[in-house]
């Protein structure tokens, strides 16, 4: 039997196959740009403006940093002379800063799992660019920034009742918390350690995927650090950006008692429930005694509220011990500024809207759970400090990411509005030959010589 003397290292073999098709990608792509520019310098309109030569930038992808030229114009509106970049207009302001809607994608999803430094890492090692903590940190503040316009402008939408959300539902279920976040810096010097990010989520029921599993239908999330009434009016129009609240009949708005919380409460239409884990949990923790504590569940699964609250303000007095005492005027209090919540929406009596076909009303209680798994497993762990606005532009993201809206945060890299500014169509016997018909930006690509199927391979066409 004949061995072999030396062994292949597969690992060297793939990144090395892999850093040469970033590279005949990312020429690829300085084609396609240089290509598109090419037809702007041709269609402009030559008496607004005036070519001034070709300027290099940079453009950064998955393959890698995409040098290329583009052309400068000069014009001149209101007697002022301006130069432009007729491509940089053509591609608008939907890059992200110079990333490719894909990148600005693939490291906002990073940044939302893992640190900067770790996202920064993984991304470099994963894909052709090479990405720092800084530059980690800054895309998500460039995204963040832009989900607070978006944010702004929904909200004043809604206040006009002109939300721009199509989804119907008669029903809405709204559940809101807030979680406690470190603060740092001139933050913490002006607020202290420590500051309570609100958090809000709204869907329309749950759709059972299991035999005991079920989905929230139609979530949307909101969450930043803001005052009372701005994050009720940036709740509002995050709601009003997906759901028609024009045919919204009811709410159902569950919370743990705290007074912000209340502030959604608007109309007759709107029936507040105080959260079932923070009441039951109230109750164990104050009552004495285990007889107790069955005759307070008794009384509230009875719905009879006057008859709780005398029977825990006459235990609290019969108590010798202050500090039990002082727990059961806790739990009076508490019960009594929710008196109006303690009894669970389905035993109410309340008409409600038939659920759509294949949606369930379910009892509220995710919150807890969206707690964690939107804000607290990126923003509470591993002893993580933010400055306010840090912190609102990465829990934009993340309310965005939980939902699946994260794209919304992200603009598409050539838009669609590209031809609206080529104002005269060029034929293809007016353009090099390398543009004509039947190119594609890639079959021209520098492939490396000792490669030659890798040229194959950006030939292949797309199956639909």
């Amino acid at each position: 039997m004949i061995m072999p003397t030396k062994t292949v290292d597969l690992n060297k073999i793939e990144e090395e196959i892999f850093r040469k098709a970033c590279l005949a990608g990312c020429d690829a792509m300085r084609q396609v740009l240089e290509n598109y520019d090419e037809q702007l310098r041709q269609s402009r309109d030559f008496k607004q403006y005036r070519h001034k030569g070709l300027r290099k930038t940079v453009f950064k992808t998955r393959m890698g940093d995409v040098e290329y030229k583009r052309s400068q114009y000069v014009s001149h509106e209101d007697g002022k002379k301006k130069y432009v970049y007729l491509l940089d207009m053509a591609i608008g302001e939907q890059v992200v800063g110079h990333f490719s809607q894909s990148m600005a994608e693939t490291i906002a999803e990073s940044n939302c799992c893992m640190s900067y430094r770790h996202s920064a890492q993984t991304i470099s090692e994963t894909t052709g660019l090479s990405v720092s903590h800084t530059t980690a940190w800054k895309v998500t503040q460039l995204l963040g920034e832009r989900a607070e316009e978006r944010e702004r402008s929904d909200a004043k939408l809604a206040r006009n009742g002109e939300g721009r959300g199509k989804t119907e539902a008669a029903l809405l279920f709204e559940e809101q918390d807030g979680i406690w976040l470190n603060l740092q810096g001139n933050d913490r010097k002006k607020r202290g350690s420590a500051i309570e990010m609100k958090v809000a989520i709204a869907y329309s029921g749950a759709v059972k995927t299991g035999a005991k599993r079920y989905n929230l239908e139609g979530k949307v999330a909101c969450a930043n650090f803001e005052g009372v009434d701005e994050f009720v009016r940036r709740k509002e129009g995050v709601i009003a950006s997906y759901y028609n609240i024009d045919e919204i009949q009811q709410r159902i708005i569950n919370g743990d008692g705290a007074g912000w919380i209340k502030r959604s409460i608007t109309d007759e239409t709107v029936h507040y429930q105080l959260d079932t884990f923070h009441r039951n949990r109230a109750i164990f923790r104050a009552a004495p005694d285990e007889n107790s504590r069955k005759t307070m569940f008794k009384l509230l699964y009875s719905k009879e509220i006057d008859e709780l609250l005398l029977y825990i303000d006459a235990l609290a007095n019969s108590m010798e011990d202050e500090t039990k005492e002082a727990d059961l005027r806790g739990l009076h209090t508490y019960f009594f500024n929710n008196r109006d919540g303690l009894i669970l929406y389905k035993r109410r009596g309340l008409d409600l809207p038939e659920p759509p076909e294949g949606l369930v009303y379910r009892g509220c209680g995710a919150m807890e759970s969206n707690i964690f798994s939107i804000i607290g497993r990126r923003m509470k762990r591993r002893r993580t400090n933010w400055s306010i606005r840090g912190g609102n532009n990465m829990a934009r993201l993340l309310t965005l990411k939980t939902t699946n809206r994260l794209s919304e945060a992200v603009t598409g890299f050539l838009p669609e509005q590209f031809d609206q500014i080529v104002q005269t169509p060029l034929s293809a016997a007016s353009l090099p030959a390398s543009t004509g018909k039947g190119y594609n930006g890639f079959s021209k690509a520098e492939i490396p010589a000792n490669l030659p199927w890798m040229k194959e391979i950006f030939r292949i066409k797309p199956l639909v």
